[in-house]
């Protein structure tokens, strides 16, 4: 028997594969769970046109990422915030101030897509991540200033 995966199943196949399975174990156990469908012709063919529909979304939102980080560009933020004598601040900088600043540059970011390495707890310069989407990646500078 013919299915089509609606779901990843570890050991059989991923989401839109067609595979092969035991009448039983297609009938009795996928088909009822909602974790398959028959392989019927018009089925495959809804399933091609939905994954061509998929790509060319996700093409599309890659491209909207890309272009975003291409304006980014080597863009360097100042993070203005009082600090003690020895150069310590207080509190920390977190993403949302890192969003924030990249919004009143006109750039629309996700406080979510920033990240980065430990606390900023220190007057000085230091990069920031920024996941756009998962294959585009930008990488900031800014620097923490005291006032």
């Amino acid at each position: 028997m013919e299915i089509i995966l609606k779901e990843d199943i570890t050991g059989l196949g991923y989401k839109n594969d067609v595979v092969k399975v035991r009448n039983g174990y297609g009938r009795n156990f996928l088909i009822p769970r909602g974790l398959a469908l028959m392989a019927t012709d018009s089925a495959k063919r809804v399933v091609a046109e939905n994954i061509k529909q998929v790509a060319h979304k996700a093409e599309k939102l890659k491209t909207d990422a890309q272009n975003l980080a291409d304006r980014i560009g080597d863009t360097v933020l100042n993070l203005y915030t009082k600090a003690g004598e020895s150069g310590k601040i207080f509190g920390a900088i977190t993403t949302l101030q890192i969003a924030d600043e990249l919004k009143s540059k006109g750039f629309d970011v996700d406080r979510k897509k920033v990240s980065f390495k430990g606390e900023v707890k220190n007057v000085g310069q230091y990069t920031v991540l920024i996941d756009l989407h998962k294959e585009v990646k930008k990488e900031i500078i800014f620097n923490v200033i005291a006032e």
